[in-house]
């Protein structure tokens, strides 16, 4: 199973230790991580997934493949900008969600689109987003609601 972790390229501290923790433990439980591929949130949980040994997959905004964080396995450019954001849940089997702004905000309505099911870690306060109160409880909620 695939699990997309979402959430701002711009990250405080705080956000970036809780992506980190989400990626080790979707990797942990045996998950590919997918993200946006590029700084912030997506690189924190990429270091967290590829510390415990996971394959980290990022979906890019530009044409280059050279363009995503260092701790990305398989990097996949679309040339498509701010529209990539259709791509990233939709690449998940699962969301977890960390802060983040008007791009995460678009990824968490198409992964409503997708009907996957979202835990979020921050102030989002959406129809369909599991509230979360730390890392170790949006992992288990999506492991669970993929019913492993």
């Amino acid at each position: 199973m695939r699990v997309s972790v979402i959430g701002g390229g711009n990250a405080g501290e705080a956000d970036l230790k809780r992506a980190r923790e989400v990626g080790r433990l979707v990797a942990e439980a045996g998950h590919d991580l997918v993200c946006g591929g590029r700084g912030g949130v997506m690189a924190a949980a990429c270091a967290g997934a590829k510390e415990a040994g996971g394959t980290t997959i990022g979906i890019l905004p530009g044409e280059d493949r050279g363009g995503a964080n260092e701790h990305v396995d398989v990097a996949i450019a679309t040339g498509l900008g701010h529209a990539r954001n259709a791509l990233v849940p939709l690449n998940g089997d699962a969301v977890i969600a960390i802060e983040g702004g008007h791009g995460t905000l678009s990824e968490l309505g198409y992964a409503g689109i997708y009907d996957r099911p979202v835990a979020g870690l921050g102030t989002h306060d959406v129809d369909g987003v599991y509230a979360a109160d730390s890392p170790r409880d949006a992992v288990a909620y999506v492991t669970d609601a993929l019913g492993e």
